[in-house]
């Protein structure tokens, strides 16, 4: 195995990103791929493109620890048979049926989009327009009430829409959480059902794109790879963790324009710096 301390250090930084990033809505691939321009992680591009994607998995087991009573749909009491939350389950059908759309898109349009649009322009361009679609949203919501307050109110067409937005994910700098909220507060979803009705999405979402990256990068990992994702995996985790109690509290009394404005912000810089070089 050879790996040195430098390169431990910047797999730690891209995990703190990507549990940092993969939550609030401003685009963890987007952010990943920007640091990585500037930071870059020695390593072939097949495994760093297979390692931006399933370094999220501590990501999503950070999610899985923090909801798991709102998640796990069966519950045990006195040693006797589980009992069925059937709330819980119809939670998980209507997410299964909101993943379907970019569930397509991505079998479809994948390598073409990795092909042709992880471009730092592309990423500015996508962080500054739904940084500013976040704004005037926000904005909107303003002068009406949410329609559906609960996770539980979320019927099948509301999910499958907000599946609908998901698909525009697809694209770096989008954020997968980013189009899901937008989806969600432009219907009428409250922010806290949209932020929960994400991280039920992210799940499957997250294994099945996991899944995939590893199939095609071929399970052919050297001791200091695996070493590599396991790091920023465990880094991912633990950042989380915060993160994610963190953006609860914070959408409890505040909006999501604050996230907005950083989207503009970072998406200015980047095509600042893209001119420069």
């Amino acid at each position: 195995m050879n790996i040195d301390m430098i390169k431990i250090f910047k797999v730690i930084f891209l995990g703190i990103v990507e549990g940092i990033t993969e939550w609030l809505p401003i685009s963890s691939t987007g952010h990943m791929l920007i640091v990585d321009e500037f930071l870059q992680l020695n390593a072939s591009k097949a495994f760093k493109e297979m390692f931006f994607v399933v370094i999220q998995l501590g990501a999503i087991l950070a999610v899985l620890g923090i909801f798991w009573g709102k998640m796990f749909p069966f519950q045990f009491k006195d040693k006797k048979m589980p009992y069925i939350r059937k709330d819980v389950f119809s939670i998980w059908f209507k997410t299964a049926f909101a993943c379907i759309p970019g569930a397509a898109a991505t079998i479809l349009f994948d390598d073409y989009i990795e092909a042709r649009f992880q471009t730092p322009l592309v990423i500015a361009v996508a962080l500054i327009f739904y940084g500013i679609a976040f704004i005037q949203i926000e904005n909107w919501n303003k002068k009406r009430s949410p329609k559906i307050n609960r996770l539980s109110d979320i019927t099948w067409q509301t999910a499958f829409i907000i599946g609908v937005f998901q698909v525009l994910s697809i694209i770096p700098g989008t954020s997968r959480s980013g189009a899901t909220i937008i989806g969600a507060l432009l219907i009428g979803v409250s922010r806290v059902a949209a932020a929960e009705f994400t991280f039920f999405m992210a799940v499957p979402v997250m294994f099945g794109l996991s899944a995939l990256k590893l199939i095609k990068f071929g399970f052919h990992f050297t001791g200091s790879e695996l070493l590599i994702l396991g790091i920023g995996m465990v880094t991912a985790f633990l950042v989380s963790i915060f993160v994610i109690n963190f953006l609860m509290s914070f959408i409890k009394k505040n909006d999501f324009k604050i996230f907005g404005w950083y989207r503009i912000a970072v998406g200015i810089l980047v095509v600042v710096i893209s001119l420069i070089h």
